[in-house]
């Protein structure tokens, strides 16, 4: 038996401070038995992180009744390696989300693992939190959906660091 979980979150129009959505979903031998997108909220509090880990929180609230092996796929490379110890979590908003995740990981962390993807592989749960702040007219700024240049993009031409944003855009 094959059960696979992924998990996306997404802040828009501003990161921090905006509206945060996550998308969750868990299928066992390529049938969706689970899939989730809800609203987590605005203003003050509100991050991109909380969104990724309300969207784990929901694949772990849901592996925790399932027997055997999974993985757990998701594009945030900060709650992968946090939750895995590679990473300690210290502060940040998203710090309660997180406790809420750890627990839940420990749980079923020996028959489970957690790995990262590129945001390309994630798309369904990256659409799924989208759609819930679509849904409510949220206006995307970040991760513009018609392929143009984040809005910051024009903004900052170049970074302190000597990259250009075609350099940061390839990679």
């Amino acid at each position: 038996m094959l059960i696979e979980g992924w998990f996306d979150g997404v802040c828009e129009p501003y990161n921090p401070g905006g509206h945060v959505a996550y998308g969750a979903a868990v299928t066992i031998d390529g049938q969706v038995v689970f899939e989730e997108a809800k609203y987590v909220g605005v203003g003050s509090g509100m991050t991109s992180n909380v969104g990724e880990y309300a969207g784990v929180t929901a694949v772990l609230r849901y592996l925790v009744g399932v027997e055997g092996s999974a993985i757990i796929r998701g594009d945030s490379n900060m709650v992968v390696n946090q939750l895995n110890g590679k990473w300690r979590a210290k502060q940040g908003a998203y710090l309660p989300y997180y406790h809420v995740a750890k627990e839940l990981w420990d749980e079923i962390r020996e028959r489970c693992q957690l790995v990262w993807i590129p945001r390309e592989q994630n798309n369904v749960c990256d659409s799924l939190s989208k759609q819930v702040l679509k849904d409510r007219g949220v206006e995307f700024r970040i991760q513009p959906e018609d392929g143009s240049k984040p809005q910051y993009w024009r903004k900052y031409p170049a970074s302190r660091s000597g990259f250009t944003n075609r350099d940061m855009a390839s990679g």
